[in-house]
Parts: C-alpha cells; sequence; structure tokens
C-alpha cells in the first residue's frame, strides 16, 4: 500500500512538472522610445526578454519617405543607427529576437493598395531584412521579423503580412508580430490577424477600460484574452502574449502590479494552451520599476 501510495506521487508530480513547463511563456518589450533607457545590447543581457521590438519606423507607404524614429537614441537621416548592428547581433548571439516595430500611436503611414504592400514589403527586406541596401538605417545586421503596431487606417496590412510571409525562406524565417488592442476584432488589424500568418500576438491590456484589469477585477481582461485566444490563430501554437505597461506612467490605465499580476492575473490566462507570455510597454518605464524582474520566474 505505501509503495502504491508512492508511486501515486510520484506520477502525479511528473505531471505537476509536466503541466507546469507547458505553461512557462516569455516576456517580449518594446525598446527605442526613450533615449534615457538602456542601450539595445544591455536591454537583451539582462536576460528577461526573447523579444525586442525596435520603435518605430513611423512613416512608410502610399509614396512617402520612410522615417525611423528611434528618440534620443541615435539619428538615422545622417547614418547614426547604423552602429545598433553590433548591438541587434549581441542580441541574437543570445537567443533573443529582434523586430521592427511598424506605426505606433502617432506618425504618418497607411497602405493602400496590394501593390503599395508589395512595395513597402521590399523596402523592409532591402532595409532591414535579408535583402541588399547600399544605405541600411540600422547597418547590415539582418533583423528577425516585423511588429505591426497599426494604430491607424485599416485597409491591406493583410497584404503586407502576405508580402512579408512570402519573404521567408528554408534558411531564413521572416517572424511576424502584431499589437492589436484588446477590444475584439482590433480595429485596425483585425483583417490582417485572420491571416493566420502571424507567430505572435501581443494584445494591449491597457488604455482600453473595457477589457482591462481595474479595480481589483480583471474578469473583462480574462473574457477579452478567451476571446482572443479562441478567435485568432497564430503559427506559434504558443503565440499569445498579455500586454501591459511596464509602470503605472507608462499607460493611462491598465497597470498591474506584480504581485497582483503574479497571484490573481496569470493562474487565469496560463491555462490557456495558446498562452505564450507578456509584452510590456516599453523599456525605460521598465527600468524605472523593475518590473521584468519581478514578474519573469512566474511568467
Amino acid at each position: 500500500m505505501e509503495s502504491t501510495r508512492i508511486r501515486v506521487a510520484s506520477f502525479a508530480f511528473v505531471i505537476a512538472l509536466l503541466l507546469s513547463g507547458a505553461s512557462a511563456g516569455s516576456i517580449s518589450i518594446y525598446w527605442g522610445q526613450n533615449g534615457n533607457e538602456a542601450t539595445l545590447a544591455d536591454t537583451c543581457s539582462t536576460g528577461n526578454f526573447a523579444f525586442v521590438m525596435i520603435s518605430f519606423l513611423t512613416a512608410f507607404g502610399n509614396g512617402q519617405t520612410t522615417v525611423l524614429n528611434l528618440a534620443g537614441h541615435c539619428d538615422p537621416s545622417s547614418g547614426g543607427c547604423k552602429s545598433l548592428s553590433t548591438d541587434i547581433n549581441s542580441c541574437q548571439s543570445s537567443g533573443v529576437k529582434v523586430l521592427l516595430s511598424l506605426g505606433g500611436a502617432s506618425g504618418s503611414y497607411s497602405i493602400v493598395s496590394a501593390d503599395d504592400a508589395q512595395n513597402v514589403a521590399t523596402y523592409l527586406w532591402n532595409n532591414y531584412l535579408g535583402g541588399q541596401s547600399d544605405n541600411r538605417p540600422l547597418g547590415d545586421a539582418v533583423l528577425d521579423g516585423i511588429d505591426f503596431d497599426i494604430e491607424a487606417t485599416t485597409e491591406h496590412w493583410d497584404d503586407l503580412a502576405k508580402a512579408l510571409s512570402a519573404l521567408s525562406t528554408s534558411s531564413k524565417k521572416v517572424y511576424l508580430s502584431a499589437a492589436p488592442q484588446c477590444p475584439y476584432p482590433d480595429s485596425h488589424l483585425g483583417t490582417a490577424l485572420q491571416t493566420g500568418l502571424f507567430d505572435s500576438v501581443w494584445i494591449q491590456f491597457y488604455n482600453n477600460g473595457q477589457c482591462e484589469y481595474a479595480n481589483g477585477d480583471a474578469s473583462n481582461l480574462v473574457n477579452s484574452w478567451n476571446q482572443w485566444t479562441t478567435s485568432v490563430t497564430t503559427v506559434e501554437t504558443q503565440g499569445f502574449f498579455l500586454g501591459l505597461p511596464a509602470s503605472s506612467a507608462a499607460a493611462g490605465s491598465g497597470f498591474i502590479p506584480a504581485a497582483t499580476l503574479i497571484s490573481d492575473v496569470l493562474p487565469q490566462i496560463k491555462t490557456s494552451s495558446k498562452y505564450g507570455g507578456l509584452m510590456l510597454w516599453n523599456k525605460y518605464y521598465d527600468e524605472q520599476t523593475g518590473y521584468s524582474t519581478a514578474i519573469k520566474g512566474s511568467v
């Protein structure tokens, strides 16, 4: 009888370990919008992040001149951001995927046709991904993919996703991610996300009162999370990330204290087989609070 109890306990322990591993996630973070934050290389060397999104390419499409805005980090127009190539290579050598984020809350960007989407994809390929250009803004480093943080216009983002996905090769995949707002479906990226071409989706559960954590209540957040994870298909099995501000100052609403996130919110969303981890906005605010370090062991 005693040996039977030991075998049952051992079996339960193994199952618990397997379930724990299945729900383990990673952290992605946006970098580039505050010149007072750590360098890109130092961001990756923390070991806290699996993805870093360089933000933002704020102007592109519709025949306009592209603009890369990295706040106070460097000046792309003078070639001052090419030195980031060394940082990007350092990040990638430590296993961190580095993506270029398109759009943001402000800027001048739009895709006006399928042909325009193809032109933008070609530009991104030649200047940031695996193609060739005489004037690559970030130097010779080859980024891992493209992030869609689209908060303006609604059309042809699906065409851009298709055009970028078609550029993947057997030796170098073009990784695609998106950062929709938590109300489902997203008013800008809804059609694009239905293509099923995005590897990861980091949903912004902030600045959206109807689907964020508020006043000790996670029900709106959890309901929205469940709707997203049952309505959208991602390339990666564990492709959905809970997007949060890294401090109360990083967004108008939606911040969740680390202890509350760990004790109340994560246990409810990690039950999904599609759970991939957390996305944080942004590196500067994370440095002020130590948020990623506080939550890493529980993600």
